[in-house]
């Protein structure tokens, strides 16, 4: 803590005179009353709401012991008594009317038009009345006092924002509203998100962004409401029917649909990139997988084939003018020349332009159908003047629609700067063509654009993921740099910077060097690509009790359900009160909220489904669908899987448990989904179409972040995420990764994030080490075969504000990790931050694996956290059994509330379990009969005494007994 808050403590002579005429017993509890206020603007309600260290310093000075306040009730007149004196003494005055009506024009005119939640704005309000001297009225007076600012800066957003639409504007939005779903230009049609890649995806897209664009809704200003704002009118409006919204007052209801679609069209924006990514992307796949499976189907290699044709060539010198069949086939008959015309053609050359065959086919007779109508639709800008070119085709191509022409390469009027490539025009002539042709140069383009797109070169008006890079950074960043270095807590100076990672590295490698000769686990070839062999170590001790222990368990709560679990969890964490509505009134009393909240949250984690749960508990499958429309949402989820995983570490008995784990593993897991989206892609891995679901999991088995992503996604994006997102009380400081959650350039924003990467590495027998300095190699006799070139340190240091400042954009949050690290591919290698980025990632990396090769406790370590998310991902399964397991939504959002769902649900077992292993220690005397290794392999992820079938009936007033 900063010595100036210290010195705000300390009770000056004033305050010690006021403490003069209290009782023994009182005087701490009044001196911590009126120190908290001065400090924070408000009295404790309770003990645990106190100020952290405040009490220990304040009985220190009054010379008392802090456990005076266990007796002390903060609720009654006493207490009352003291906080009106204390009032008194500041000179506080009372709250007013004309004070109330100044507050709320405050909230309207210089806070609601930010979206600050409505616990932000009640800190907000307490701050105000510290600052002008006057007494905090009670909670529920301030809560009207928020209701009303919020009411009034509704309807006056509400008005500004209808009054800039036009009459047009509305009548069609009216018209949206009144259509049968079905139909295009419907509300639920306008709401649907896209199907599988396809001609008829696109067209429906084009549709969608074409009768945003009728509406002439005002894009400028509705992007200029803040953020918070769109997106909680968004969830408003996205969670009613098309008959709630039309019974809104028209200047609420054309409001809510502009917002809709401004967010709507940048969606659709962003769909239809992604669109034309996995068509372009797909031409080249598709082609080059036809080729080769004609050519394990088609192709007999022929061996001796150099001899067979110079023998041909030699009869064919001796005898030109004979016959095929006299000169030639005697020494290879039909067959045999046609296998070696088939290796041609399957090979080398013949390979490559076998596939731009099947691209050009392909392309010419479905692609082409959709692909320019994506390009038509879309407006392409780009930051970088290397970039111009493709823009520039791809204006040409707009204002040249000529089906069929032909041009000259060497013309100067049309763009091919940074589009048609050596190897190109090298292919296109070796297939007996002068010219090129359209075709050809649509696909250079296409393939051009797709590159630059990938990585963010060019971007897209309009759009929100691929928006312009700069808006992902820290605006302010140049300004305020001093603050973002400090944040980070990394070097101002990069010269500074790099000294010490040089240093860093060199004792890792020299420390290396000398375990080397001793360390049986390891040992390098002299030569070839895979150096470095890596013995398995010996394995641990079985753990003699946990066995005994889970049996203990399931013998007191056997067959406990899963729905018990569940409601237990929210009787000791209260998860529930952080479902809010989105909704400016709700009838619902709190009883009915909770149990329909619950039912909704086990159907979904579950993937059981709400009709099913709805069954047995006196609630119908609509009031359930309300309950879910309106109160679950992932910001909502987010909150209750935070609420959850803390009070996961607050229940922890550290002699059990440990002390707090500051390391996590993540890892991702493959889920069967429907497949008509473009979430759901085929898994390489694992094989058929489905999501991956990322997990982020302490080495205790709390899961701490979760995400739902493409199977292609990057797993450093995803991994950096949830370091960064996870807003528990978890400070991640080591994260252990498979092989796919790493790479030079994670190593390196890991650093300067300021926690280690450990990844497990499948190919570390081919792994190299850096130098800090090439004139070191001669000293590190023992490393000679795993030693790579020296970091090239002034790349780094010439690109480290560079380096600095999108690491800021990932710790601010201004964009997700995967848009900023998209810039940062092979596909933009001649970026000069990414050269940097890989350089200060070999750096890293080699430290790394100094200590990984030389330290078996690490990789012990490292093994041991991925064990853990191992068996988070084994009881996935166990929990999500609805629908076999599959994902059976189309639509983004409902999948990730089932992802999300299932997070709660999962963390909820090991709150509960929790909760009962310790029961069962402390009551039969376990601590005692616990070796080392059973405090090693002890997980409260176990569910052997749990059903999740049967009936699925919550009892409300029913507990498993677990208080103390």
């Amino acid at each position: 803590m900063e010595q100036n808050q210290y010195q705000d403590w300390y009770l000056t002579y004033d305050e010690s005179i006021l403490l003069k005429n209290k009782s023994f017993p009182h005087k701490l509890a009044f001196a911590v009353q009126l120190k908290q206020y001065l400090s924070t603007g408000s009295f404790p309600k309770s003990k645990s709401s106190l100020v952290s260290g405040l009490v220990s310093h304040l009985s220190e000075q009054l010379e008392t012991n802090e456990s005076i306040l266990n007796e002390y009730d903060w609720s009654q007149r006493t207490a009352e008594r003291h906080r009106k004196e204390i009032l008194k003494f500041l000179g506080v005055e009372k709250t007013n009317e004309e004070h109330r009506e100044d507050l709320i024009d405050f909230l309207i005119d210089d806070i609601l038009p930010f979206g600050s939640t409505k616990t932000e704005i009640e800190d907000v309000c307490l701050k105000w009345f510290f600052e002008h001297k006057l007494s905090a009225p009670t909670e529920k007076v301030l809560s009207r006092i928020i209701s009303t600012a919020l009411s009034k800066f509704e309807n006056r957003f509400f008005d500004q924002v209808a009054s800039l639409l036009g009459r047009g504007t509305t009548e069609l939005f009216d018209r949206c509203l009144r259509s049968d779903p079905g139909e295009k230009g419907s509300f639920t049609w306008l709401r649907s998100d896209p199907g599988r890649v396809g001609l008829l995806t696109v067209l429906d897209e084009l549709d969608k962004l074409a009768f945003i664009e009728d509406c002439a809704i005002p894009i400028q200003e509705i992007g200029g409401i803040h953020p918070k704002i769109r997106e909680r009118l968004y969830k408003r409006i996205a969670s009613e029917s098309a008959w709630e919204i039309r019974r809104h007052p028209p200047y609420i209801r054309d409001t809510l649909m502009g917002v809709f679609l401004f967010s709507r069209r940048q969606k659709i924006i962003d769909d239809l990139v992604d669109l034309f990514i996995l068509i372009v992307g797909k031409l080249s796949k598709k082609a080059k997988k036809k080729v080769e499976t004609a050519l394990v189907k088609e192709l007999k290699r022929v061996y001796g084939k150099t001899t067979i044709l110079a023998r041909i060539a030699e009869a064919s010198l001796k005898d030109p003018k004979g016959t095929i069949n006299r000169v030639i086939f005697p020494i290879a008959n039909k067959s045999k020349l046609s296998d070696i015309v088939k290796e041609y053609k399957y090979s080398g050359k013949g390979f490559k332009n076998e596939i731009h065959g099947l691209v050009r086919s392909s392309y010419s007779s479905h692609y082409r159908r959709m692909v320019p109508k994506i390009l038509g639709s879309l407006t392409f800008r780009s930051n970088n003047d290397l970039h111009v070119p493709i823009l520039d085709a791809i204006d040409w191509l707009l204002e040249n629609p000529m089906p069929n022409s032909k041009f000259s390469m060497d013309d100067d009027s049309i763009p091919t700067s940074d589009i048609i490539k050596p190897s190109f025009v090298k292919l296109v002539k070796g297939m007996g063509k002068g010219d090129m042709d359209r075709i050809d140069y649509e696909i250079a383009v296409l393939e051009a654009l797709r590159k630059r797109l990938r990585c963010k070169e060019i971007w897209v008006e309009g759009a929100d993921r691929y928006r312009n890079p700069d808006e992902d950074v820290p605006k302010d960043f140049n300004m305020n740099r001093k603050f973002y270095y400090d944040r980070l807590g990394v070097e101002n100076d990069p010269v500074e910077f790099t000294k010490g990672l040089k240093e860093e590295m060199e004792i890792a490698l020299r420390t290396l060097n000398e375990n080397l000769p001793s360390n049986k686990y390891v040992r390098l070839r002299q030569s070839g690509i895979k150096n470095i062999v890596l013995s398995p170590m010996d394995p641990l001790v079985d753990p003699p009790n946990i066995n005994a222990l889970k049996g203990d368990v399931q013998s007191r709560w056997p067959m406990t359900s899963l729905l018990e679990i569940l409601r237990e969890a929210d009787s000791w964490s209260g998860f529930t009160k952080l479902f809010k509505s989105i909704r400016t009134s709700e009838r619902l009393t709190p009883e009915q909220l909770r149990k329909r909240l619950l039912l909704v949250l086990y159907g979904l984690g579950t993937n059981m489904g709400l009709k099913r749960i709805a069954s047995g508990n006196n609630v119908s499958y609509k009031e359930l669908r309300h309950v879910k429309n309106v109160y679950v949402h992932k910001d909502s989820l987010r909150s209750a899987i935070r609420e959850v995983a803390n009070g996961v570490f607050s229940v922890k008995d550290t002699k059990l448990w440990g002390e707090a784990t500051t390391s996590c593993a993540s890892d991702s897991k493959k889920f069967g989904s429907w497949d008509q989206n473009l979430m759901a892609e085929w898994h390489i891995r694992y094989g058929g179409r489905g999501v991956m679901i990322y997990w982020h999991v302490d080495t205790r088995s709390t899961c701490i972040y979760s995400q739902l992503k493409k199977c292609s996604s990057s797993e450093v994006a995803n991994m950096i995420e949830g370091v960064l997102k996870h807003c528990t009380d978890m400070k991640v400081e080591k994260q252990f990764v498979d092989t796919h959650g790493q790479s030079e350039v994670a190593f390196a924003f890991c650093k300067l994030l300021g926690f280690e990467l450990m990844p497990r590495l499948k190919n570390i027998a081919s792994q190299k080490l850096y130098l800090p300095d090439i004139s070191l190699k001669k000293e590190l006799k023992n490393l000679l075969p795993i030693l790579n070139r020296g970091i090239k340190w002034e790349i780094i240091e010439r690109q480290y504000d560079e380096m600095v400042k999108y690491t800021a954009a990932l710790e601010q949050g201004t964009a997700d990790p995967e848009s900023i690290l998209k810039r940062f591919t092979r596909g933009n290698e001649s970026h000069p931050t990414y050269r940097a980025l890989q350089e200060l990632g070999k750096a890293v990396k080699t430290i790394f694996l100094c200590r990984y090769l030389a330290d078996g406790d690490i990789r012990r370590e490292i093994h041991g956290g991925l064990n853990v998310i191992e068996n988070w991902n084994s009881a996935n399964g166990f929990i999500f059994f609805g629908k076999s397991g599959e994902v059976s939504s189309n639509r983004l959002e409902e999948q990730e509330l089932s992802v999300l769902a299932l997070h709660l649900l999962q963390n909820c077992l090991v709150y509960v379990n929790t909760l009962m292993i310790q029961r069962v220690v402390s009551e039969n005397g376990w601590m005692d009969r616990f070796s080392k290794e059973d405090y090693r392999a002890l997980s409260p992820l176990i569910h052997a005494h749990v059903n999740p079938y049967g009936k699925f009936e919550l009892d409300m007033d029913k507990n498993l007994g677990l208080a103390v």
